[in-house]
């Protein structure tokens, strides 16, 4: 025995160095557990120097621990802050993204503001109204000899449609100016819900069981003293499409949404450029004054029939507030660089066709925002990294599948508790508010005018489960569409005059087309 007694004392020696060593590696990792803790503002007292018995533990694993029953419950609040606050970066780019684009058209269509923010009164009335007051205007300059009371001229408005005093310049002007600002407006408005969908559905509010998985998957490594060991990529999938289950709903109304966005973008290109329809209006508008003037005789003709004989002036009074030579000329050419533009200089050609990249790249946002989440380093090891990650219990490979994206899918998340027959209300309203946008881009891309009436009073409410917090709604819109061969029932309701409020929004977007009138007469 006694040629054994020295390698067995140093075995011993060993034995007992490394159990030493391990002692002294464990207090160390406390410490800087301890260390990071304080780093977060909160109370060192919490933090114990040396491994504790970990019976107190309700979500980390038990055992020899770093962690207090004072840490663990505020890691968990910690936890749910971090989940937040990564959700909430990756979702403020894109909103940033939808805000910044509509701030463009904005101030690109200024003129047109009130329509297409609230055009709530239908703009092929407003075009008829146009042509009544012009051909108001235009029967008292060619008779300039009479006079003419409101009530008579009221009568000569009633003749625009049966005289076709100005041609067929109406009617085609009507359908390519309706088709050409219904689209404008109506891809705006596109942007603005887009930006308020992702506004409230980033604020997420995480629910116990997804809040006891977050602790698990950041926190309860560092209770093991694994300070630097990152959670495994599938792990945090798991997690992430567990805990934003109801916002993976959103992706096929969303994606649906981001098509019909693109198909009225390429109208807005084409056929449907509200620059291109702009550019020859004050020629169009010409011709239809000399029309007008070639026809005067027949038509004041008609009209005397019609609405009786006119009182003459006085003679010497004469009233001409326009000379007659000006229906002989023509307007000065509205050259491309006369054009509307941003503030930045950026015209519609070049607007549209940045809004379509950032369009295309906004496809399977709610889909990929798990995969997004994780990708953050703060949040997860890199997914080739598959043997030295955290996966809830250790430094070890991951070994579940990762379940798909959406409620339906979350009923065998091994990482997450999701009931799946409770849909978050505040989700569903959002995607009824994309469905409803996505059937007034198809509209506006098939030339039919659509009417906006803001709702939003009566849509506030209050998101649950893993929803937003946000307390508001989105707002919601009643949805009519015309095409040009016929009237909605709203109209024929109302096809006794004008809407209320009609004169006013007649202004408005006619504001431009006076601009483009008010040219020097040659």
């Amino acid at each position: 025995m006694a040629r054994f007694g020295l390698p067995a004392l140093l075995c011993t020696l060993a034995v007992l160095s490394a159990a030493l060593l391990a002692a002294e590696l464990k207090s160390k990792s406390c410490s800087e557990v301890r260390r990071l803790y304080v780093s977060k503002g909160f109370n060192k007292n919490d933090a114990p120097l040396h491994e504790i018995n970990g019976d107190h533990l309700k979500i980390c694993p038990q055992g020899s621990t770093c962690c207090s029953q004072e840490m663990e419950e505020k890691y968990s609040l910690q936890s749910k802050d971090d989940f937040k606050s990564v959700v909430s970066e990756q979702c403020n780019h894109l909103q940033a993204v939808f805000a910044s684009r509509y701030k463009k058209f904005d101030d690109l269509f200024v003129e047109l503001k009130r329509y297409y923010v609230v055009g709530n009164v239908n703009l092929e009335e407003m075009l008829n109204d146009f042509w009544a007051r012009l051909l108001e205007r235009m029967f008292r300059l060619v008779n300039s000899q009479y006079h003419f009371t409101d009530e008579y001229l009221e009568c000569v408005s009633k003749y625009t449609e049966q005289l076709k005093p100005f041609g067929d310049v109406p009617r085609k002007l009507k359908l390519q100016v309706t088709r050409a600002f219904v689209a404008a407006r109506t891809f705006a408005q596109g942007l603005a819900v887009a930006g308020d969908v992702v506004s409230k559905v980033s604020v997420v509010n995480p629910t116990a069981q997804c809040t006891h998985a977050l602790l698990k998957m950041i926190y309860c490594s560092h209770c093991r003293g694994l300070v630097t060991v990152k959670p495994c990529y599938n792990y945090c999938s798991n997690i992430m499409r567990g805990c934003l289950a109801n916002q993976g709903d959103l992706d096929f109304e969303w994606n649906n949404f981001i098509d019909a966005m693109l198909m009225v973008a390429e109208r807005l290109e084409g056929p449907f450029n509200i620059e291109s329809v702009m550019d020859p209006i004050d020629v169009k508008i010409s011709d239809a004054i000399m029309n007008m003037q070639d026809n005067s005789v027949q038509v004041s003709q008609k009209v005397f029939q019609g609405c009786g004989p006119p009182k003459p002036l006085p003679a010497g009074r004469i009233s001409r507030s326009i000379s007659e030579s000006a229906f002989s000329a023509r307007f000065r050419p509205h050259h491309p660089e006369e054009r509307p533009t941003t503030a930045a200089g950026t015209s519609l050609d070049r607007l549209v066709t940045d809004v379509k990249e950032k369009l295309k790249q906004a496809k399977k946002f709610w889909s990929s925002l798990p995969s997004n989440v994780c990708n953050d380093e703060r949040m997860a090891a890199g997914n080739g990294n598959e043997d030295d990650c955290w996966n809830g219990k250790g430094k070890s490979r991951y070994l579940f599948a990762v379940t798909g994206n959406g409620l339906a899918n979350q009923g065998n998340n091994p990482e997450v508790q999701v009931d799946t027959s409770k849909p978050d209300i505040l989700i569903l309203r959002q995607i009824m508010a994309l469905r409803v946008m996505t059937s007034k881009m198809k509209n506006a891309y098939n030339g039919n005018d659509v009417d906006f009436f803001d709702i939003s009073d009566e849509s506030s409410g209050e998101g649950s489960g893993s929803g937003c917090e946000y307390q508001q709604c989105p707002s919601e819109f009643d949805y009519n569409a015309t095409d040009h061969a016929g009237k909605s029932a709203n109209e024929k309701a109302d096809s006794a005059g004008v809407r209320p409020g009609a004169q006013a929004y007649l202004l408005t977007v006619f504001c431009i087309l006076f601009l483009v009138m008010q040219r020097e007469w040659r």
